[in-house]
């Protein structure tokens, strides 16, 4: 894998000149400003703060950005992540995410060298539409607090939610001053200038200036940001031996929603990775990526950061804005660092309503409206059942059940739409034999013709053994096989029990169109000795003409 690395870069970097490095440096400044108010607002609606969001962009762009799979990947703090985080902060504080953040890291690495990532691929459409738009719903439930300045209880976003039937809804109307004027600029920002200059920046500042302008006292702001890229509320050496002691406790509290982490932090960075691959036609090493993601996660807690994943907005900033290699997303953690060390003072006032605002339009952007509108307006019964489903498991439970109840449902509806089988029963059709160059003679006048299709197991031979009670009259039956892909045990024993008892009643069985698959299951279990080779035949046609024979 190393000597993989090295020579990817090289090749990533062959020819590389001072027009290219002026190209990195251009894009990693303008991924910087699309990354600065999100990695501010994650941070806070992570249940951490700001400043703990940007430590995590820095951490991220420099540690997963150069040792990741891709020369385009940007990752950071995301609004699919902060959805988690804000659950398992409210129960076990920062320190809980911390832990999490760090074991999810471990739990990357070990998904990639066991090479689970492929595992993703696995995962349908309209599961990952559902729990996209599930963490868009938690998001902005969680945001509800900060945009309105009122005060929730509550774990889980619904229950903060139904909190304010007990607590009260009081909105502190200057809050939610900021919140509007916020999303109103990113809603009618114009498209042409958001590519130069990110209507989320725009509009931060425009409510950064009103408020220290007015001064406002009753809006909370995001507080003091310190100039140093370790926090004070992070994980330490000391802090991880205390909790060590009793690893039982330590894996039965932040176990689970450590793999929740981890596995979003998959799914969001490989599929981030598949996506930008073909806006750069550059295709993605998942092993690496997913070790770079480990070993960046594991490393951010230390600093005081909160998990963190490949972010596809800034990627594709990253690729749209001329970037050509990984530099992109080392410059745009130093844009990041000198923001910090520079504007720290001024990004301190920020009303939390102003930031609630634009994660309230990152929510309502991050739903896939095109495949949503697809669904629904094809009537893809079978995807919009998964669809909602899945994004109501990801607003009641978390991330790894949603995706569990998606994908098994999923499943059961696969498994239920293609394991029907369809017979058909008819006569001896007289155009088809005549084409075929042969006569209707006496001997078929009696012969019926079962077209199976479908595969025959234990939850079909029931079906098969009610259709051909119509047989009733027939000298003789031929059952054409093409559309059967497999059949088991229980479907041959049905089988022999049929041609057992039509064999006894004198009624001649004869097989066609047998797949080789089918076959050889067939074989292996004794049922072509039994029935006899010559009573299996290429086609029905062959079939029909060995009966002719035998008549004559």
């Amino acid at each position: 894998m190393l000597k993989k690395y090295v020579t990817d870069l090289k090749k990533e970097f062959s020819g590389y000149n001072g027009k290219k490095l002026s190209a990195d440096l251009m894009s990693g400044i303008t991924v910087a400003a699309v990354a600065l108010p999100l990695a501010l607002a994650f941070g806070v609606s992570s249940g951490a703060d700001a400043a703990s969001g940007l430590v995590t962009a820095i951490i991220a762009g420099i540690v997963i950005g150069l040792l990741g799979g891709a020369s385009y990947q940007i990752s950071g703090p995301t609004g699919a992540m902060a959805a988690i985080l804000l659950t398992l902060s409210a129960k076990n504080g920062v320190e809980g995410v911390l832990f999490a953040g760090c074991i999810s890291g471990l739990i990357l690495i070990i998904a990639a060298l066991l090479k689970i990532g492929k595992l993703v691929s696995y995962i349908p459409a309209p599961v990952i539409t559902g729990f996209t738009s599930g963490i868009a719903i938690i998001i902005a439930l969680g945001q509800i607090d900060n945009f309105f300045g009122t005060h929730s209880e509550g774990e889980k976003a619904v229950l903060k939610l139904l909190s304010y039937g007990k607590l009260g809804f009081s909105p502190n109307l200057h809050a939610v001053m900021f919140g509007v004027i916020v999303v109103l600029i990113m809603l009618l920002y114009p498209k042409k200038l958001n590519a130069k200059f990110p209507a989320s920046l725009a509009s931060i500042i425009i409510a950064l200036v009103i408020q220290l302008v007015l001064k406002f006292d009753d809006v909370a702001v995001v507080g003091d940001i310190p100039k140093s890229l370790l926090l004070e509320k992070r994980l330490t050496p000391s802090v991880i031996f205390e909790n060590a002691k009793d690893i039982k406790a330590l894996a039965n509290t932040y176990l689970s929603p450590a793999i929740s982490v981890a596995a979003l932090g998959m799914i969001e960075s490989l599929l981030c990775g598949a996506s930008a691959g073909k806006m750069k036609n550059e295709k993605i090493d998942a092993q690496r990526e997913l070790i770079a993601q480990g070993i960046g996660n594991m490393l951010i807690p230390f600093c005081g950061g909160v998990p963190a994943t490949a972010a596809i907005a800034r990627t594709s900033v990253a690729i749209k804005s001329g970037g050509q290699t990984r530099l992109v997303s080392l410059f745009h953690s130093l844009t990041l660092i000198a923001s910090m060390f520079l504007l720290g003072p001024v990004m301190s006032k920020i009303p939390l309503s102003a930031l609630a605002g634009v994660l309230m339009v990152t929510a309502w952007r991050m739903n896939e409206w095109e495949a949503i509108k697809n669904i629904f307006s094809k009537k893809l019964k079978n995807s919009a059942l998964q669809y909602i489903i899945t994004m109501i498991a990801t607003v009641v439970f978390d991330l790894t059940i949603a995706i569990v109840i998606g994908v098994v449902l999923s499943m059961l509806m696969f498994i239920v739409k293609n394991c029907e089988l369809r017979i058909d029963i008819s006569d001896v059709d007289k155009k088809r034999l005549k084409d075929a160059g042969q006569e209707i003679t006496s001997s078929m006048k009696h012969t019926k013709l079962v077209y199976l299709a479908g595969p025959l197991f234990f939850g079909t031979q029931e079906r098969l053994t009610e259709c051909l009670s119509q047989l009733e009259g027939s000298k003789a039956i031929v059952f054409s096989m093409r559309g059967v892909p497999m059949v088991d045990d229980s479907a041959i024993a049905e089988l022999e029990e049929l041609f057992d008892t039509y064999t006894k009643n004198d009624v001649n069985i004869l097989f066609s169109g047998v797949q080789p698959r089918v076959r050889g299951t067939l074989e292996r279990a004794g049922f072509i000795e039994k029935v006899g080779e010559e009573r299996i035949f290429w086609d029905a046609v062959q079939a029909l003409a060995f009966l002719d024979e035998q008549s004559a």
